[in-house]
């Protein structure tokens, strides 16, 4: 099994997460401590997930993703989302996801909303 990976980048005040192949239980709590701390530290008013590599996601992905919009939403920010692939995208639509968050075509796109 892969080694869950979380990478992130920092424009401004946009948090970029890349999210790894995998969304689920395994890897959610580390996506959030990993998280909180950079909200923590950063005046972040946007984060926007990049879903490119992600082929899975289970309820966990969805809870985490549900959660700092929350967080955003609290602060006044916001969160975008691109990079879904056909199976990703399925589970963001069934899960309501894009109801509360705007999917982009592009990283350029979605950070600068």
């Amino acid at each position: 099994m892969n080694q869950p990976h979380f990478t992130y980048e920092a424009e401004g005040q946009t948090l970029i997460v890349h999210l790894p192949e995998e969304l689920d239980h395994h890897n959610c709590s580390g996506l959030k401590c990993e998280t909180d701390l950079i909200l923590s530290e950063n005046y972040i008013r946007r984060i926007v997930f990049d879903f490119s590599k992600t082929r899975f996601m289970d309820s966990s992905g969805i809870g985490i993703l549900l959660n700092r919009y929350k967080q955003m939403a609290l602060s006044g920010g916001t969160i975008a989302i691109y990079g879904a692939g056909p199976q990703a995208l399925r589970i963001l639509k069934i899960g309501g996801i894009l109801k509360l968050m705007k999917l982009y075509d592009s990283k350029e796109a979605a950070v600068t909303g």
